[in-house]
């Protein structure tokens, strides 16, 4: 699939050199939004993600939705040779992400004092375990062992069984969502200030992402002493709030996370005498007698049916939700009235499923313009085409392994 260029940031350059899942997703979200992405990976190898599962037939089923609108060359940038075509690349871009240990970079003679001299426009986004500074920036981190590092997998599970750490990688995609926040913050800054119109270097480590949005933790603990445990849902939030089952054996996940949404609720059960009694009037309250408040709301969606308590709950104002599975997301309307599943090309499986853009623009929408690369694909384009490179020096680069 092959569109014109366009999104909110067409004509962005960005060269991404990372690997596996957090900074290339993030390079991703901003090849969504128009901007032209080149990956860099070594030669004969690639980046590791096209070796991680699932799978179909020995292809990687994460490669098509994150490596999408991606053009791949290879490039050995430790080489010699490498170097000095990798800096002739800088010299034309606006956004180098990377995620290596802190000071690979500056091992290989590319740091960013030395690629600002190429380009002192470069933009540098550097996403690593645990940050470029600290006694642990050297340690090796993947996001998994930063979940845990950063707090969130301590409060995960139940009170008499282990910590739960997530099943997918939530704390690489939410880092993503960091990466592109922070190259575009960047950009913007270098585009609009009136006197410095140079790049800059922003840099953040992997558990950090996950650790930003724990701010009720780090309050409570510093103004009463507490020390959360694991709980299986929202406690300690709002109540009611959890996980119900309805007549039909169907799970359904409920929060009243304010008042006059529990008032909607009371009227929808017909339980408006819990309005005016002081043990459930209130939050703080009802969050003193959760035990009663979950017994009455439990009972009560166990008369229903999934569809009639969706029904009757939307009817009222009440956010409700059923917990899909990935087969019921493929079978529902919203999901595609929002075009949140699309299709793109892939080269032997034909066409596979991924994930649809999001945010929707008004006036400059997102597109998946390119199926995810094989590696090196675009090595004649882009060192020939873009850098001027023959088709003698190709294959002469080829022979050395420098691409």
């Amino acid at each position: 699939m092959v569109m014109k260029n366009f999104g909110p940031l067409t004509d962005v350059s960005v060269l991404d050199i990372s690997t596996m899942i957090a900074a290339p997703f993030g390079a991703t979200l901003l090849a969504d939004l128009g901007a032209n992405v080149t990956k860099v990976e070594l030669p004969n190898k690639g980046d590791t993600l096209r070796t991680v599962g699932p799978w179909k037939n020995e292809e990687s089923l994460r490669w098509p939705g994150l490596a999408r609108n991606k053009k791949s060359i290879t490039l050995d940038i430790r080489s010699a040779e490498g170097k000095e075509i990798f800096k002739k690349l800088i010299s034309k871009t606006d956004i180098l992400i990377e995620n290596f240990r802190p000071g690979t970079l500056e091992k290989w003679g590319l740091g960013y004092e030395e690629l600002k001299i190429v380009n002192p426009q470069l933009i540098l986004v550097r996403i690593s375990g645990f940050g470029q500074t600290g006694p642990y920036s050297s340690r090796a981190g993947f996001g998994t062992p930063g979940t845990a590092f950063s707090g969130h997998t301590y409060i995960q599970g139940y009170p008499d069984r282990p910590p739960v750490s997530p099943s997918y990688s939530l704390l690489d995609y939410i880092t993503g969502v960091y990466t592109a926040f922070a190259a575009v913050s960047a950009l913007y800054h270098r585009d609009t200030a009136e006197e410095d119109t140079e790049g800059q270097v922003v840099e953040m480590g992997l558990y950090e992402s996950l650790f930003r949005m724990l701010e009720f933790l780090i309050a409570e603990y510093d103004q009463t002493g507490k020390v959360r445990g694991r709980s299986p849902g929202l406690a300690g939030h709002s109540s009611p709030a959890g996980t119900y089952e309805t007549k039909d054996g169907k799970y359904v996940v409920l929060v009243c996370s304010t008042d006059p949404t529990f008032d909607r609720l009371a009227e929808a059960m017909e339980r408006t005498d819990m309005l005016t009694d002081d043990r459930y009037s209130k939050n703080s309250e009802r969050l003193k007698n959760d035990d009663e408040v979950q017994e009455i709301v439990s009972n009560w969606i166990r008369e229903f049916t999934l569809k009639d308590l969706q029904e009757k709950l939307d009817s009222f104002g009440v956010p409700v939700s059923p917990i899909l599975s990935i087969a019921d997301i493929f079978e529902d309307a919203h999901y595609k009235a929002r075009e949140n599943i699309v299709e793109v090309e892939h080269p032997r499986l034909g066409k596979v499923k991924v994930p649809g853009i999001v945010p929707k623009f008004s006036k400059t929408p997102g597109a998946i313009r390119y199926r995810a690369p094989e590696l090196g694909e675009h090595n004649e384009e882009i060192l020939g085409g873009q850098l001027g490179l023959s088709t003698e020096e190709l294959a002469s680069l080829k022979e050395k392994g420098v691409i």
